[in-house]
Protein backbone atom coordinates (compact mmCIF):
# COMPACT_ATOMS: atom_id res chain seq x y z
CA UNK A 1 0.00 0.00 0.00
CA UNK A 2 1.57 3.30 -1.12
CA UNK A 3 1.94 6.19 1.53
CA UNK A 4 -0.19 9.72 0.87
CA UNK A 5 1.10 12.72 0.29
CA UNK A 6 -0.15 14.16 3.43
CA UNK A 7 -0.26 13.41 6.93
CA UNK A 8 -3.25 14.13 8.92
CA UNK A 9 -6.96 14.99 8.16
CA UNK A 10 -8.78 15.98 5.25
CA UNK A 11 -8.86 19.90 4.41
CA UNK A 12 -12.22 18.95 4.72
CA UNK A 13 -11.70 18.08 8.29
CA UNK A 14 -8.89 20.44 9.36
CA UNK A 15 -11.46 23.57 8.28
CA UNK A 16 -14.01 22.18 10.51
CA UNK A 17 -11.74 21.72 13.17
CA UNK A 18 -10.42 25.81 12.39
CA UNK A 19 -14.14 26.53 12.80
CA UNK A 20 -14.46 27.93 9.20
CA UNK A 21 -15.04 24.95 6.97
CA UNK A 22 -19.22 26.62 6.25
CA UNK A 23 -17.15 30.31 5.17
CA UNK A 24 -15.31 28.62 2.79
CA UNK A 25 -17.42 26.42 1.71
CA UNK A 26 -20.23 29.20 1.24
CA UNK A 27 -16.97 30.95 -1.15
CA UNK A 28 -16.80 28.07 -3.35
CA UNK A 29 -20.59 27.58 -4.20
CA UNK A 30 -20.23 31.45 -4.76
CA UNK A 31 -17.17 31.24 -7.24
CA UNK A 32 -18.46 28.13 -8.94
CA UNK A 33 -21.79 30.00 -9.98
CA UNK A 34 -20.17 33.27 -11.39
CA UNK A 35 -18.22 30.91 -13.11
CA UNK A 36 -20.75 28.95 -14.45
CA UNK A 37 -22.51 32.23 -15.10
CA UNK A 38 -19.74 33.97 -17.00
CA UNK A 39 -18.62 30.45 -18.85
CA UNK A 40 -22.66 30.71 -20.30
CA UNK A 41 -22.46 34.26 -20.90
CA UNK A 42 -19.14 33.91 -22.92
CA UNK A 43 -21.03 30.98 -24.77
CA UNK A 44 -23.54 33.07 -25.89
CA UNK A 45 -21.53 35.99 -26.53
CA UNK A 46 -23.36 38.24 -24.56
CA UNK A 47 -21.41 41.30 -22.75
CA UNK A 48 -22.80 42.13 -19.00
CA UNK A 49 -24.39 45.34 -20.44
CA UNK A 50 -26.27 42.96 -22.56
CA UNK A 51 -27.22 40.67 -20.00
CA UNK A 52 -28.30 43.80 -17.60
CA UNK A 53 -31.05 44.29 -20.52
CA UNK A 54 -32.12 41.07 -20.91
CA UNK A 55 -32.94 40.59 -16.79
CA UNK A 56 -34.16 44.37 -16.85
CA UNK A 57 -31.78 45.40 -14.41
CA UNK A 58 -28.79 47.52 -14.35
CA UNK A 59 -25.09 46.79 -15.36
CA UNK A 60 -24.11 47.32 -11.54
CA UNK A 61 -26.22 44.08 -10.42
CA UNK A 62 -24.89 42.09 -13.22
CA UNK A 63 -21.33 43.27 -11.86
CA UNK A 64 -22.84 42.30 -8.13
CA UNK A 65 -24.34 38.79 -9.89
CA UNK A 66 -20.63 37.95 -11.01
CA UNK A 67 -18.93 39.09 -8.38
CA UNK A 68 -18.44 35.92 -5.86
CA UNK A 69 -17.31 38.07 -3.14
CA UNK A 70 -20.47 40.25 -3.21
CA UNK A 71 -22.89 38.40 -0.83
CA UNK A 72 -26.14 40.42 -1.86
CA UNK A 73 -27.50 38.39 -4.42
CA UNK A 74 -31.21 37.05 -4.22
CA UNK A 75 -32.32 33.60 -5.72
CA UNK A 76 -34.62 35.56 -7.81
CA UNK A 77 -31.66 37.21 -9.55
CA UNK A 78 -29.86 33.98 -10.28
CA UNK A 79 -33.14 32.87 -11.62
CA UNK A 80 -33.89 35.79 -13.49
CA UNK A 81 -29.67 35.57 -15.34
CA UNK A 82 -30.21 31.91 -15.82
CA UNK A 83 -33.72 32.12 -17.55
CA UNK A 84 -31.43 34.70 -19.51
CA UNK A 85 -29.29 32.12 -21.00
CA UNK A 86 -31.21 29.67 -21.55
CA UNK A 87 -30.40 27.88 -18.20
CA UNK A 88 -32.24 26.83 -14.45
CA UNK A 89 -31.09 27.45 -10.86
CA UNK A 90 -31.27 24.14 -9.15
CA UNK A 91 -31.21 23.67 -4.90
CA UNK A 92 -31.36 20.48 -3.13
CA UNK A 93 -31.36 19.96 0.62
CA UNK A 94 -28.63 16.40 1.47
Amino acid sequence: MTKPWFEGSSLDEFLKEEGVYDAFKAIAEKEAISWQLTEAMRAQNLSKTRMAELMHTSRTQVDKLLNPKDGNVTIETLRKAAAVLGKRVEFKLV
